[in-house]
């Protein structure tokens, strides 16, 4: 009985970790392939890249928590970006949207996407939390609203659907910069994102509004009668994560130095995919910082891994779907033993 419990426990611990087992294996193919992959130079770009996609990732994740899913997360990041690279432009550049505008203080533009993107982000919540409509029609609808939006600023007269380009090269530093000793240099982006990590490491696990995220998600009716509310709770989750899709987004501007309305297509996909693989539940209540952190470290790695190689980029959309299908298929086999 106990070798039958032994035998049962080693082939749920291999088929719960099998996502692990197979991007280990894909990273030793690459690294056989292709040695100079595991240079300091490589791994400092992969964890520069994931910056702005682990505070993407912890803001879809809160969502997920909550037993949501927001599909508007790539469209608010381009409507941000449009809105918040308008505002940063050198007051030299000749495309510039706003001619007459002072040059304003860096901050500036980070308040102003994420004050609009907590009010959009909230206003999803509302539909979800008050009036009952299913997180993936909200959020879908609020997507479709946003791209329309982001694509009406953009498509501005007299210059045209264009990329809004001639950033400021302080904001851009912010991106592109790095501190450090001689040629260990860590840049700002990596920084940032463990700045906000920790932040938000404080609030899930150290605060009651991170308890009552993880209540809600867990069993709203059973949070409902211990004294949480739902509804609120709900419609601040869904603003946090605006508010902090736009933060991602000015980022996003700083580290390519234009914007246009496809900036952030398509991030929803890699937010919820990295969520998962990071150990977020799709049924909600399970996630944790780090893991979600991982999942998107192992995404990124993948990706420039398979092109540092260069296979080809329909080849690592496949590769994707494939690790996507493998990540979910675990999480609801969890979620069925449970019940």
């Amino acid at each position: 009985m106990e070798n039958k419990l032994k035998k049962t426990s080693v082939k749920d611990l291999l088929l719960e970790k099998a996502i692990y087992v197979v991007l280990i294996a894909l990273l030793i193919v690459i690294v056989i392939i292709q040695p100079r992959f595991l240079s300091f130079g490589n791994f400092k770009n992969i964890f520069a890249q994931s910056a702005t996609r682990i505070i993407i990732a912890l803001a879809a994740g809160m969502v997920l928590i909550v037993q949501g899913v927001d599909l508007s997360t790539g469209r608010m990041i381009g409507l941000a970006a449009v809105i918040s690279a308008s505002l940063m432009q050198v007051t030299t550049y000749a495309y510039r949207m706003y001619p007459h505008l002072a040059d304003l203080p860096i901050i500036v533009p980070f308040l102003v996407v994420m004050a609009l993107c907590a009010i959009l982000g909230g206003i999803s919540g509302v539909a979800v939390a008050v009036f009952k409509v299913p997180p993936f029609i909200a959020t879908l609808g609020m997507s479709l609203i946003l791209y329309g939006a982001s694509s009406i600023y953009f498509d501005r007269p007299p210059y045209g659907a264009q990329p809004i380009g001639g950033i400021k090269p302080d904001v851009v530093k912010v991106a592109t910069g790095s501190i450090g000793i001689g040629s260990f240099q860590i840049p700002y982006l990596i920084l940032i994102a463990l700045a906000v990590c920790l932040i938000i490491w404080v609030v899930w696990n150290k605060t009651k509004f991170g308890k009552y995220m993880f209540a809600v998600g867990g069993n709203p009716e059973a949070a409902k009668v211990s004294g949480v509310n739902v509804v609120s709770t709900q419609i601040k989750i869904y603003a946090l994560a605006g508010m902090m899709y736009a933060f991602a987004a000015v980022l996003e501007v700083a580290r390519i130095g234009s914007a246009s309305n496809t900036t952030g297509n398509g991030y929803e996909m890699d937010a919820v995919a990295a969520c998962v693989v990071g150990g977020v539940s799709l049924s909600g209540g399970t996630g944790s910082v780090g893991g979600i952190v991982i999942g998107v470290l192992i995404f990124t790695v993948i990706n420039y891994g398979l092109a540092f190689i260069g296979v080809n980029m329909y080849w690592q959309y496949v590769v994707k779907g494939l690790i996507i299908l493998l990540a979910v298929m675990i999480d609801m086999r969890k979620n069925m033993r449970k019940k």
